[in-house]
């Protein structure tokens, strides 16, 4: 449930599961387009849900892992039925944006700031569709997705988020960058760039994204780059925990508690059908 390990050769920024650990243990939805593609909520939900009946089938059960809210909130909660693309709306925002970089942000956090606390500053796909839906309706996004907050779920499903105190996150994002930056995150990313390139949702990813800007000179040095990644890397956290916390059937438990903490959370009653 990660909206970047879709991607295939982003493996670094990603931190997909290695070759041995799905080997050991099947995993779904990992490189399943190419960078350069359109990959969107609705597309992996239509994916998601297939791959569901293929393991009923099989009589098997499937944990959805990942760290990507909004994929769990619309496959569980339900998609929110919005206004059809406005095509040239959306060449005029683009067009802006490619203008002046920031500007579509900047407007949506005057207009709609629970939706930009939520959207990537580059998120260029998401921040069009913000505002395009605030043009063409007259209201929010953030209050049209009003199945978001209903309590329950359209499908039967336990969630455990698993909980760390703000300093013990620091130094992992610290360290995690690092990691990334010595395995060659850098070099993955002009690999890529120079074999199609990226989408505009794959690079938005944290960590492709300032290295995108790194390599156009954009960076003065990687100190600044891993800085950034890390600054921006703090606010994706803030993001998800703020979709998480909407949610009271979320269950934290903490690390030390392990599969226990886990088997716990799944083995609780089911939550009653959204009202």
């Amino acid at each position: 449930m990660d909206s970047m390990a879709v991607y295939r050769r982003m493996d670094i920024g990603t931190a997909k599961p290695t070759p041995e650990e799905r080997a050991g243990v099947p995993h779904h939805l990992i490189d399943v387009v190419d960078p350069h593609e359109t990959f969107d909520t609705a597309r992996w939900c239509q994916m998601a849900d297939q791959k569901l009946k293929e393991l009923h089938d099989l009589g098997r059960r499937a944990l959805f892992v990942g760290g990507t809210p909004l994929y769990l909130m619309a496959f569980f909660k339900g998609m929110m039925q919005g206004p059809q693309a406005q095509p040239e709306l959306r060449a005029a925002l683009e067009a802006r944006e490619g203008a002046q970089p920031g500007v579509l942000h900047e407007e949506l956090l005057r207009r709609d700031p629970e939706a930009a606390e939520r959207i990537h500053r580059k998120d260029l796909r998401r921040l069009v569709r913000a505002l395009e839906v605030l043009e063409v309706t007259g209201q929010t996004i953030s209050s049209q997705q009003e199945q978001f907050e209903r309590q329950g779920w359209l499908r039967d499903c336990r969630v455990a988020m698993v909980t760390r105190d703000r300093a013990e996150l620091h130094e992992r994002v610290k360290v995690r960058t690092e990691a990334m930056l010595d395995q060659g995150l850098v070099a993955e990313t002009e690999a890529i760039e120079r074999d199609g390139g990226f989408s505009k949702t794959s690079g938005s990813a944290i960590g492709y994204a300032e290295c995108r800007d790194f390599l156009s000179g954009r960076y003065k040095d990687r100190t600044e780059l891993r800085n950034r990644i890390r600054r921006n890397t703090h606010k994706l956290i803030r993001r998800q925990t703020t979709w998480l916390r909407r949610l009271p059937e979320v269950v934290p438990i903490s690390p030390k508690e392990g599969v226990t903490g886990l088997l716990r959370v799944l083995q609780a009653p089911s939550s009653p059908p959204p009202r």
